[in-house]
């Protein structure tokens, strides 16, 4: 509970904007535990994790690299929610403006995909059957895929696994290699100790 609390107020004082809403939350929690509303208190923590959760995420968004392959990041679509009781937060960021080209990264944390992901990775032999391949994205195991795309071309998305959350990028056009080339530029060390 300490741990928690001690990261809840370095996360509050990183960001200013999100900090009033989280003081609010961690002051509703205090007063309804003191009144012996357990469950209001309870609520009211859930609620402060998920601002927790959101501050967090925006931290992560700010470490992506500005561009992959050829486009740019479309920091406008850029996109952080966080789902208390379900996933902890859900990083969404595009490359490229053109809607079915575009180059599509989305971090989840407490996926539920997680525990396949790493059992088909822990069996190389059937992860890399067919088109799939294992590979290492900057020392951490990560599955490549074909995935069906439009007019009939393969399209290929990473998925990598860090402890419970989840880095997906879909790069629809682009050939198995440079979507390998792209997940080797995210931070994925960086990423992983932010969300662990």
């Amino acid at each position: 509970m300490k741990k928690i609390l001690f990261l809840a107020i370095i996360f509050a004082v990183c960001s200013q904007s999100n900090a009033q809403e989280f003081a609010k939350r961690l002051t509703e929690a205090k007063s309804a535990y003191s009144g012996g509303k357990l469950d209001d208190s309870r609520f009211a923590m859930e609620q402060m994790l998920q601002e927790l959760d959101i501050i967090t995420g925006k931290e992560v968004i700010k470490l992506l690299p500005a561009k992959m392959g050829d486009k740019d990041a479309n920091t406008k679509a850029d996109n952080v929610t966080g789902s208390s009781g379900f996933f902890g937060v859900i990083i969404h960021r595009e490359y490229g403006t053109v809607d079915t080209s575009n180059i599509d990264l989305e971090i989840i944390s407490n996926s539920p995909l997680i525990t396949s992901l790493n059992a088909l990775l822990a069996l190389p032999f059937v992860a890399g059957a067919g088109d799939n391949k294992v590979i290492r994205i900057n020392g951490y195991k990560a599955l490549v895929e074909k995935v069906s795309g439009s007019n009939d071309k393969a399209d290929y998305q990473v998925q990598l696994p860090l402890n419970s959350t989840l880095i997906t990028l879909k790069a629809p056009g682009y050939s198995q290699d440079d979507v390998i080339k792209m997940a080797n530029t995210l931070p994925v060390a960086d990423i992983a100790k932010m969300l662990q």
